[in-house]
This record gives C-alpha cells, sequence and structure tokens, in this order.
C-alpha cells in the first residue's frame, strides 16, 4: 500500500490535515487542495511531458470518437446495412464512441495532474460509466461472435436463430444489466465491503478518484467481465475457424475453390486480428487487477493508469478491427468524406452486391 498511503497526507496517526514537515517542505510536496484537510499528494510531471501525455491521450480519445462515429453513421443512414450482424457493431461502436466522450476527457485529466478536480458524485458517475461501457463493449465482442457462429456453423438456422428481435433483446440485456450491475456495485459500496475503515483510513483522500476493490470483488469482477467472455471468444472462434477449414476441405476441387480459399484466408486473418487486439489490449489490466489486492496493492499508479489507458486504445482500433475489413464501410467513407451522404434518397445506396 505504499504508493496509494504515500498520497495520504496527516499531521498525526489520528487527525488528517495539511499541515507538512520540515522534511515535506524540503522534497517540495504538493497537494491537491492546498487548503483541504485530508488532501492527496500531488506528482506533478515537467512542463514538456505534460504537453505530450495531453496531446497522446486526447489524441487517442479523438480517434476514438471519430473513428466510431465512421462506423455508426453509415449504419444508421444507409438501409442496406439495417442487418442484425450490423445492429451488433453499431452497439459496439456507441459505447466506444461514449467511452471516448464521457470517459478519456476526465480521466485524461486525472492521469495527467494525478489529482481529481470534479467532486465526489462526478467521480463515482465516471467510474461507474467507464466500467459499464469497457464492460459493454466486451460483451459486445461476445455477441458477435455468436452471430458469426451461426452465419459460418449453423447458416440454415441463421436466419432463424439471429432475428432484428434477437439482436435488440441482446443489446438490452447488454446496455441495462452493465449499468445497474456496475452503477449498482459503486454507489452502494459493494466493492470495499469489509474493507471499510482500511479504505477511508489508509486510501481515501481528496483528489482521489479511483475503484478500490477487496479481493473477492476484484476477482469476480475481473471473472465476469474478461476471463470469461474472453475465454469464450477464443472457444467460438477457434470452432469457427475448424468448422471453415473443414467446409474448405470438403468442397476443394470444385468450382468455388478459390472463392472458399479467400474467404477463408480472410476469416483467419480477421479472427487473428480480433483474439489479438482483444487479448493483447486487456489481459495487461485485469491481470494486474487480480494480482493488486493480494499484493498490499502496491502497484504503481502511472503502471495502473497506463494499463487502464492501454485498454481504453481496444475502443479506438475497434472500428478498424470490426468495419475497416468490410467493403461496404470503404464505399461509405467515401460518400460521406464527398458530401453524398446528404443527397436526397442517398440512404438508398447500394453499398455492396447483395
Amino acid at each position: 500500500m505504499a504508493e496509494r498511503q504515500d498520497k495520504f497526507l496527516s499531521t498525526t496517526t489520528m487527525e488528517r490535515g495539511i499541515s507538512l514537515s520540515k522534511a515535506d517542505i524540503v522534497e517540495n510536496i504538493f497537494l491537491c487542495f492546498e487548503s483541504v484537510n485530508g488532501s492527496c499528494k500531488r506528482s506533478i510531471f515537467p512542463p514538456t511531458i505534460r504537453v505530450l501525455l495531453y496531446l497522446l491521450l486526447g489524441s487517442m480519445s479523438v480517434l476514438t470518437v471519430c473513428g466510431n462515429l465512421l462506423v455508426i453513421i453509415p449504419i444508421i443512414h444507409f438501409k442496406q446495412l439495417h442487418t442484425p450482424t450490423n445492429y451488433l457493431i453499431l452497439s459496439l461502436a456507441v459505447s466506444d464512441l461514449l467511452l471516448g466522450v464521457l470517459v478519456m476527457p476526465p480521466r485524461m485529466v486525472y492521469s495527467v495532474e494525478s489529482c481529481w478536480y470534479f467532486g465526489d458524485l462526478f467521480c463515482k458517475i465516471q467510474t461507474s460509466t467507464d466500467v459499464m461501457l469497457s464492460n459493454t463493449s466486451i460483451l459486445n465482442l461476445c455477441f458477435i461472435s455468436i452471430d458469426r457462429y451461426y452465419a459460418v456453423c449453423r447458416p440454415l438456422l441463421y436466419r432463424t436463430k439471429i432475428t432484428v428481435h434477437f439482436v435488440l433483446i441482446m443489446m438490452l440485456v447488454i446496455w441495462t444489466g452493465s449499468a445497474i450491475v456496475v452503477f449498482g456495485i459503486v454507489f452502494l459500496g459493494i466493492n470495499i465491503w469489509g474493507m471499510e475503515d482500511f479504505y477511508y483510513n489508509n486510501v481515501a483522500c481528496e483528489g482521489e478518484c479511483i475503484l478500490f476493490q477487496n479481493k473477492v470483488s476484484s476477482i469476480v469482477a475481473s471473472v465476469i467481465s474478461f476471463y470469461i467472455p474472453g475465454v469464450g471468444l477464443l472457444s467460438i472462434y477457434l470452432k469457427i475457424f475448424l468448422i471453415a477449414q473443414r467446409q474448405a476441405r470438403s468442397i476443394r476441387g470444385t468450382t468455388n475453390q478459390n472463392s472458399v480459399g479467400k474467404s477463408q484466408r480472410k476469416a483467419t486473418k480477421t479472427l487473428a486480428i480480433i483474439m489479438g487486439v482483444f487479448l493483447s489490449f486487456w489481459t495487461p489490466f485485469f491481470v494486474v487487477n487480480c494480482i493488486d489486492p493480494f499484493i498490499s496493492y502496491s502497484t504503481p499508479p502511472v503502471l495502473l493508469e497506463t494499463l487502464i489507458w492501454i485498454a481504453y486504445f481496444n475502443s479506438a482500433i475497434n472500428p478498424m478491427v470490426y468495419a475497416f475489413f468490410y467493403s461496404w464501410f470503404r464505399r461509405a467513407f467515401i460518400i460521406i468524406i464527398s458530401g453524398q451522404i446528404f443527397q436526397p434518397d442517398s440512404s438508398e445506396i447500394q453499398l455492396f452486391s447483395e
């Protein structure tokens, strides 16, 4: 707890305050709120580093917003894209867009300034929204994998199982379920049950905004939010790949060989990218999230912030993985930037041959 306890100031072991010892003054220790009792200590980056961090994290937020808007607009506007699969992609893009709009900007300020200046209530709202949208993004990936499983492995059942009605129900479950669970945990303080005294005496201070978790909540949250979906994604896509291999071998030598081979190679490439991005960006954070409570919360704050932003970057990559590989997206992008989207009946434009 050395790093987090170091942010907590007190004049004695029984009383919190803002008074600094002579040693503290010599070390040039700064506070988030100079006139507030129990203020957190503030780590100040050199001016050049601060500017670079704001540019980097701000660019990531803009990339996330713009990339996902370029997915959302075509799916909403063009009638040809109103399909169950694309509605799931739309849900994924909306969750990633909201992460870029609502979560990344205030988190950027907190990461660079090492202090939270927006109040306790907004801290809880921002933290809840952060976790909810991240979970929603992951769950959207899972439902997209289910959609792909039926499309490739059960094509005769696809149109009867994966309907617009079914997809809307899945989207409702994803959003409402995530919101109820996450906001309930944060606002009811379930994440610190059994550790209230430790949290308020050793961790909490003015200018801090973290989702502190006890051992049980950390393990349960990580398993439900990441490990189970991750294993599910790997299993489903592995099965899709194996079935696609069998299908390709069964029709080898027919006139469809070239098109099937091309489709198989594209599916293999896409699956590799999906799995690589998902696991690469999320695994480091969730591994540390599980370990941290068992090592007395000694993970350096800078490392935690870095892992959080790496996970956020997955939301900027998702549009490239799930949309940039579609031919309809490339044509829709050209129509949007050329202004053709504002022409009458542009929503009827055929982006690809049926």
